[in-house]
C-alpha cells in the first residue's frame, strides 16, 4: 500500500482546518503507518516530532537540499522577516474561531520555519509564510485496521506567478526525496515508540 494518498483521504474527513484555510489548495498527503498506536498516542507524537532536530538530523542529501534551499532564500530575498506572517502575509491564526485560539498558537516550533496555529487531541496544524508561499503543514491521527496512523497534508496558497514556478521547481525534489526520507526515518523511529512514555527512541536516543 502507497504512503501517498489521495487529496480526498485529507479533504472528506471532518477536520477543523477545512474551515481555516478553505482557500489553499492540497499538495500532498501522505500516511505514516503506526501499527499498534492507540487513540491517545497523538500528542505523544507531536512531541517527538518537535524534539527532533530538523534537517540537521535528516540524511546528507536531504540536508543538502535544504541548504541550497535556504541559501537561495538568502541570496533572493525569499525569507526576509517583511516577507513573512503578520507582515506580507495575514497569519491564519487572525481566522481562528475562539475554541481553537490556545496559548500555543502563534508560537515558533523548533528546529523548523513554522509556527503553532492550534493543536487537539487527533489534529494540529502549523504555518508558514514567505515570499514564494503560505503554506499549512496539517497532521491527523486517523484510526486503521491495525492501530493508527498519522496522516501529513500539505496546503498552499503560492504567492503569484514566483509562488507557482517553485512550487512545481520543488514537486520532484518533494516526491522522490524529501517524503520518502522523512518515511524511511518514521519507520526507524516507531517500533520504539513507548505508549507508556512520552517518548520515542531511535537507537537510543530520545526523539
Amino acid at each position: 500500500m502507497s504512503n501517498r494518498l489521495p487529496h480526498t483521504e485529507h479533504t472528506e474527513r471532518p477536520w477543523r482546518i477545512h474551515e481555516i484555510a478553505p482557500d489553499f489548495d492540497v499538495q500532498d498527503v501522505w500516511a505514516f503507518r503506526a501499527p499498534g498506536g492507540g487513540p491517545d498516542d497523538f500528542p505523544r507524537i507531536l512531541a517527538a516530532f518537535r524534539a527532533d532536530d530538523g534537517p540537521s538530523g535528516a540524511s546528507p542529501l536531504v540536508r543538502f537540499l535544504f541548504a541550497v534551499r535556504w541559501r537561495l532564500g538568502a541570496l533572493l530575498g525569499w525569507d526576509e522577516p517583511g516577507e513573512g506572517l503578520g507582515n506580507r502575509v495575514e497569519s491564519l491564526a487572525d481566522r481562528l474561531p475562539d475554541d481553537l485560539r490556545q496559548e500555543s498558537t502563534g508560537s515558533p516550533v523548533p528546529n523548523s520555519p513554522f509556527t503553532t496555529l492550534y493543536e487537539l487531541p487527533d489534529e494540529a496544524a502549523l504555518e508558514l509564510a514567505n515570499q514564494t508561499v503560505h503554506g499549512v503543514a496539517h497532521f491527523g491521527w486517523v484510526s486503521t485496521a491495525d492501530g493508527y496512523e498519522l496522516r501529513m497534508a500539505v496546503l498552499v496558497k503560492p504567492h503569484g506567478l514566483l509562488g507557482r514556478l517553485y512550487m512545481a521547481g520543488i514537486e520532484p525534489f518533494r516526491q522522490l526525496i524529501v517524503y520518502p526520507a522523512m518515511l524511511r526515518r518514521w519507520n526507524r523511529v516507531w517500533p520504539h515508540h513507548d505508549s507508556s512514555r512520552d517518548t520515542v527512541h531511535e537507537a537510543g536516543e530520545v526523539r
